[in-house]
């Protein structure tokens, strides 16, 4: 057939271009060690920062959710899938990332469903929503499906942001924006992002998708980071990297939170997530609040393999988070570099275009509270034993 010759032509050329992704089957539960294709590994490769996929607490919890609230939520939030536990769960995210605000929260089943319910909810034809050129595809798949007019400025850039919002005559303006940016690890500007929201009378969307659980004073996000509060910020956090379970949410003004409950299609017409998860997720919430030690352990971690990797020859992007990108810049480089840690038993995932702009391959290694100093030595040691000339970096 014609049209799967097609399909078969386009997978040939990703592959010819470096570009075919691969699954990898993993054989254990999540964790700095595990066992993949049949392989034990140390993963550099994991969001759950806080090692808490697998904590005893949580599991223990999502156990005795399923067993008091079944395995499935049955219909929608707005049917009759809104169980106590979500409700509760909402409640504890909105005072935690909020507690000034008087703000409510509104869980999802996944961060991409939450950005494209704030998206196409607070933007339409006569609008115009301005996203930085790094944000993530699903704040571009919500701006795109808005229908509003979709700005972006260079990456980072407060002044060229400042200009285009001048330069609109949209009647409603939303600014979006990743806080950490989830290649390169690096945190958005959102105090002077705010303050141009103030002046422009904008919206001010955070998606803070890998800051929830690590950054801010108890882990409670990049807005604690910066010690920001405004009615005009719509801040969403992920459920499934920090919290180490599943799902995401968005805090915001109550007004704003239920405009989406009556009007965000991908929160309307989509099954609620199983309860028993909602329950998981707050004895994870209680150690993202309480366990200091975790976070102090993480950034120590940082720390150490920063300070280690000066001497290699790849370029480590200024990231203060737990994404350390290594760009190695070709696509066939970067797949290759993987590859040899793979067969030293690291698993360090290859980014290659379009998730990254053309000419950045790289390799994202993330570090968990779950990582030891040995597993991040013995990472860089093997990282140097493939660096020509660098053979100094394996020096401890």
């Amino acid at each position: 057939m014609t049209l799967i010759a097609d399909l078969e032509r386009g997978l040939g050329a990703l592959d010819a271009a470096g570009l075919k992704r691969k699954r990898r089957t993993l054989e254990s539960a999540a964790g700095a060690r595990v066992e993949v294709d049949g392989r034990r590994l140390i993963a550099f490769a994991s969001n759950d920062y806080l090692g808490l996929a697998n904590h005893p607490d949580v599991v223990a919890a999502a156990r005795e959710g399923a067993a008091r609230w079944g395995a499935g939520a049955g219909a929608s939030h707005l049917v009759c899938g809104h169980f106590a536990p979500h409700a509760a769960l909402e409640a504890e995210l909105a005072a935690f990332v909020r507690p000034a605000a008087g703000a409510r929260a509104l869980t999802f089943s996944s961060g991409y469903l939450a950005n494209l319910a704030i998206l196409t909810a607070l933007a339409g034809r006569s609008d115009a929503i301005f996203a930085d050129r790094l944000n993530h595809a699903c704040l571009n798949d919500g701006a795109l499906l808005s229908r509003a007019e979709f700005v972006r400025y260079p990456h980072g850039d407060v002044a060229a942001l400042a200009r285009r919002l001048a330069a609109s005559k949209a009647k409603r303006k939303v600014i979006a924006t990743d806080a950490v940016f989830s290649m390169d690890g690096d945190i958005a500007p959102l105090p002077a992002m705010l303050a141009l929201a103030d002046e422009f009378d904008a919206w001010l969307v955070v998606d803070d998708a890998h800051g929830f659980g690590v950054l801010g004073e108890h882990g409670r996000g990049t807005l604690a980071h910066f010690g920001l509060e405004s009615d005009r910020i719509v801040y969403m956090g992920t459920l499934g990297k920090a919290a180490g379970v599943a799902g995401a949410f968005v805090a915001a003004h109550p007004a704003l939170i239920e405009t989406l409950v009556q009007s965000a299609r991908s929160y309307i017409f989509t099954t609620a997530a199983p309860p028993f998860l909602a329950a998981a997720l707050q004895a994870s919430l209680k150690i993202i609040a309480g366990d200091h030690a975790r976070r102090a352990h993480l950034f120590d971690l940082l720390d150490h393999f920063r300070g280690r990797m000066h001497a290699l020859p790849w370029a480590l992007r200024e990231s203060r988070t737990p994404i350390q990108p290594l760009v190695v810049g070709a696509n066939t480089a970067a797949v290759e570099l993987a590859g040899a840690l793979w067969d030293r038993g690291f698993w360090v995932p290859a980014i290659r275009p379009p998730t990254v702009p053309v000419g950045t391959a790289r390799l994202r290694i993330t570090l968990t509270a779950a990582h030891s100093r040995d597993d991040v030595d013995a990472l860089v040691d093997a990282l140097a034993d493939l660096a020509p000339g660098c053979a100094s970096a394996s020096s401890r």
